[in-house]
């Protein structure tokens, strides 16, 4: 689990000294993320869902993480009603803040290290991409262009090349179509760029900031990061335990995978469409921060 933490924070810290030091000149953070949301993210999704057993979709084990997801969406929603009324776009990020788990290159290296197979975070890493990632950028689109359309929400997968990618390695899963080696062979090339890109662009950014200052949405960082490091853990060992009788290592798989840190991806979104990049910059930080003491608590009471 700490060897997972240590990868991503020293590529971060990486990140932060190219920053600090101006190697790459100014605005060299949001290329690498139009880079990644564009060219690198597509192929890394297509290559990781192509292989994905699309039958643990419909597992007790998915629909335990689904609700608590859910209820902290739900939750994160109310909290911004009441105490912090922000534009859609803003509102919707926070929310995405409080429950898109880092199934990638967090949850891997969890999952492999610490629960012992990757299959534990492949359904969440699936449904997040193919389902929830659609409707969030979709919402994103309309909210920033400033107009509701209907085709524009219809047409809108087919329009964003990580839903493309996605829905194609899916499809291929599904159906059991092998992908030739020499298609395979580049994709995965670029696409193993994807998290180096995110990560690096992600500590370019904290260069010349000071997370958490006044003014900078602390409000929402930190609701979004209760709701992700202590609710969303909570509800699904509720959910898993009371409702779907999830028990012994399948319940501590379902906890631990609900406390993983918010994904890189939500700052990834609020570069592109340059809405709320302080609060997604800062509970990605913050929840990654405090998942280590989190999993170990976990581990300690479920293991």
């Amino acid at each position: 689990m700490l060897i997972g933490f240590a990868i991503i924070g020293f590529v971060i810290l990486v990140g932060y000294v190219v920053g600090r030091l101006g190697i790459t000149g100014p605005g060299a953070g949001p290329v690498l993320n139009r880079v990644a949301f564009f060219v690198a993210n597509p192929a890394l999704l297509f290559t990781v869902l192509v292989h994905a057993d699309v039958r643990i979709l419909f597992s007790s084990f998915l629909a335990t993480v689904v609700c608590a997801a859910a209820i902290g969406m739900v939750l994160y929603m109310l909290a911004a009603r009441i105490f912090f009324r922000r534009p859609v776009a803003e509102t919707v990020l926070g929310a995405m803040s409080a429950t898109y788990v880092n199934a990638n290159n967090i949850g891997l290296p969890v999952a492999m290290y610490v629960l012992g197979s990757a299959q534990y975070v492949a359904p969440i890493l699936l449904v997040q991409v193919v389902v929830v990632a659609p409707i969030i950028l979709a919402i994103l689109d309309i909210s920033t262009r400033g107009k509701v359309s209907l085709r524009s929400i219809l047409t809108q997968p087919l329009r964003n090349p990580m839903i493309i990618a996605s829905l194609l390695g899916a499809g291929f899963a599904t159906f059991g179509v092998g992908v030739p080696d020499a298609v395979m062979a580049p994709l995965e090339l670029i696409g193993g760029a994807a998290i180096p890109m995110v990560l690096l662009a992600f500590g370019m950014s904290l260069h010349g900031q000071r997370p958490l200052k006044a003014g900078s949405g602390r409000k929402q960082v930190a609701a979004a990061s209760v709701v992700k490091s202590a609710v969303m853990p909570m509800l699904a060992w509720l959910f898993g335990r009371f409702v779907f009788g999830l028990e012994g290592a399948d319940l501590f798989a379902v906890v631990t995978v609900s406390a993983l840190p918010t994904a890189q991806n939500t700052f990834n979104f609020a570069v592109r469409y340059e809405r709320g990049v302080v609060v997604a910059r800062d509970t990605v930080l913050v929840t990654t921060v405090a998942a280590i003491p989190v999993l170990l608590l976990i581990a300690a009471l479920l293991a």
